[in-house]
């Protein structure tokens, strides 16, 4: 580790709280709908639509809504991949998607997890890339913000069964946030010198004389939208490794604060909408403070090198550099890594299954805590409220109260929905990894052997259920039995989750929003924020550890020993 990594990591980080800040107070004024820039065109929109902007929706209406809209999504992307082969825009002469990939990448990109069976660049035509995969990283992300918008309204009213309309949530977080957002940060892509053309490739001659095809595409502004929406699916298969998709250590500092910056700043928003900021600062403290543990924990366990390299005596002064990018370095790959797990990203700029084990076990843990550190563009914010909803309940046990959250009353109908959510994914990771690791189509699937095989499998469900995307490599996953399962877990992790989550927020809504008594247990200090810190830990801990002491510690204490998988 040294002194310039940690200041390219300050720095970044930086740059996210400082531009969190006015965008947190953004989105709030964009959830009460007093920004009317493109007023007509919403308009027209919700006309064409039958909408009608001003209805309220209660917690049931608004989560159907929500499951309509996405519904629709998966079949008509499902739809577009199995037809691909005579579709326009497809200069390489691509073929259809076969059933099993097709529901998977469908499932995928619908869920905001944006896990890839495929390589972009030898799968995807421009048109699968522009009209299928780029709408549904806008139409998830933008999804999941509205959702994140609703549960909040449920902490600021009292008494009432309305948590706004999704419809119109939906639109106006497209058109005022992320489509904005996402020009602005593509130029910026397209300046450091990302492709972004309709062409399939271009023709270099090597040194040597031969002749290389290289991929190109309308790339730039699907990266940006990747990263603003915490989509995570690269255009090539290298994802953000790749050099078209990753050009230079500023163009990967970039990439990370977009898909820090929206999740950050719905903390804040959230304290924004109920009125007390400090609240959201709270919240945002917990996240931040993860962030940096995680980018600690990876930074130095690879920059500590490999242990049986250090045991030969061989020279580790640049650590472990084998999966990485050297116009990266370690900093920026350690900060990647967490942030892109912490935040259910899934983009990659270097390969974690060349981690070493205790440095690719923090991405894995990351995802297994719940996506909440601090989650996807939306989906972070409500999963902290659950686990802010269990911290509360805790707290109220030790001292003897009725728990309560900004004044509303946290009852047993609210604690119950709230474990029903938080155990969609163990449920989900370890019970589809025990199967997978006992059926011999699947175990065919897995390269390593021992504990990193173990890794691959566990990673790969941890990804798909926990909605991040990202691989740790080495899994062949386009078989129909993976392709089915995690497609299947992708929908539990995103759907079975937000439903409770909706419940929760329509009990919460209806309930009157006392004031706080001096019997309250504050929760806007540190006190709540290391209790909070401490809820999620424990909770993640005691639901994966069993299965990590398997997998990656298993295999570090085995790398000690000088034995390798």
């Amino acid at each position: 580790m040294t002194w310039i990594g940690w200041a390219q990591i300050a720095l970044v980080l930086a740059c996210v709280v400082a531009a969190a800040i006015p965008l947190g107070r953004y989105i709030a004024v964009l959830a009460a709908g007093r920004i009317t820039v493109l007023a007509p065109l919403e308009r027209l929109f919700y006309t064409a639509a039958g909408i009608d902007p001003a209805k309220g929706q209660g917690w049931r209406a608004y989560t159907l809504a929500m499951l309509a809209a996405n519904a629709a999504g998966f079949v008509l992307l499902y739809a577009l991949l199995r037809l691909q082969g005579g579709l326009p825009f497809n200069p390489q002469g691509f073929g259809d998607l076969s059933p099993w990939l097709a529901f998977n990448t469908a499932a995928s990109f619908v869920t905001n997890t944006n896990w890839q069976a495929y390589g972009g660049e030898v799968a995807m035509s421009n048109f699968s890339q522009m009209a299928g995969l780029t709408v549904q990283n806008f139409l998830s992300a933008a999804s999941g913000i509205a959702l994140a918008l609703a549960v909040s309204r449920a902490f600021a009213k009292g008494g009432v069964q309305d948590l706004g309309n999704f419809w119109a949530d939906l639109v106006r977080v497209t058109l005022y946030l992320l489509v904005p957002l996402s020009i602005l940060v593509g130029l910026a892509f397209v300046a450091m010198g990302m492709p972004q053309t309709l062409s399939a490739f271009a023709e270099a001659t090597t040194i040597e004389g031969a002749t290389q095809m290289l991929p190109l595409g309308p790339a730039a502004l699907q990266v940006a939208i990747k990263h603003l929406g915490t989509n995570g699916g690269g255009f090539f298969g290298a994802n953000s490794a790749h050099p078209f998709e990753g050009p230079t250590a500023l163009a990967t500092g970039l990439q990370i604060w977009a898909h820090q910056v929206i999740p950050f700043a719905l903390a804040l928003t959230f304290g924004a909408i109920i009125g007390d900021i400090r609240q959201g600062r709270a919240l945002l403290l917990v996240m931040l403070g993860y962030v940096l543990m995680a980018t600690l924990a990876i930074y130095a366990s690879e920059a500590g090198g490999n242990p049986l390299h250090l045991a030969l005596g061989i020279d580790a002064a640049q650590g472990n550099m084998e999966g990485k990018e050297v116009r990266f370095g370690q900093a920026l790959v350690a900060l990647f890594s967490a942030t892109t797990t912490g935040a259910s990203c899934g983009a990659v700029n270097a390969m974690l299954e060349s981690f070493t084990p205790l440095g690719g076990m923090v991405p894995l843990f990351l995802i297994q805590l719940g996506e909440v550190l601090p989650g996807g563009v939306g989906s972070g914010l409500y999963g902290m409220l659950v686990f802010v909803l269990l911290t509360v309940f805790i707290a109220g046990l030790m001292v003897g109260r009725t728990p309560e959250y900004l004044g509303k009353k946290v009852q047993a109908r609210e604690i119950k929905l709230a474990m029903l959510a938080v155990l969609v994914l163990p449920v989900a990771i370890l019970g589809f990894t025990a199967v997978a690791l006992v059926l011999p189509a699947a175990i065919a699937s897995i390269q390593a052997a021992g504990p990193h095989g173990l890794s691959e499998m566990l990673y790969a469900f941890s990804s798909a259920a926990g909605n991040n995307g990202s691989a740790f490599g080495g899994l062949t996953a386009d078989t129909p039995w993976l392709n089915t399962t995690l497609g299947i877990a992708m929908m539990l992790g995103r759907f079975a989750y937000v439903v409770p989550v909706m419940a929760i927020a329509g009990s919460l809504a209806a309930k009157p929003r006392a004031l706080a008594s001096p019997g309250t247990f504050p929760t806007h200090g540190l006190l709540f924020a290391g209790l909070l810190a401490g809820v999620i830990l424990i909770l993640g801990g005691l639901q994966f550890m069993p299965a990590l002491a398997l997998g990656p510690l298993a295999e570090h204490f085995s790398l000690l020993a000088g034995k390798t998988f």
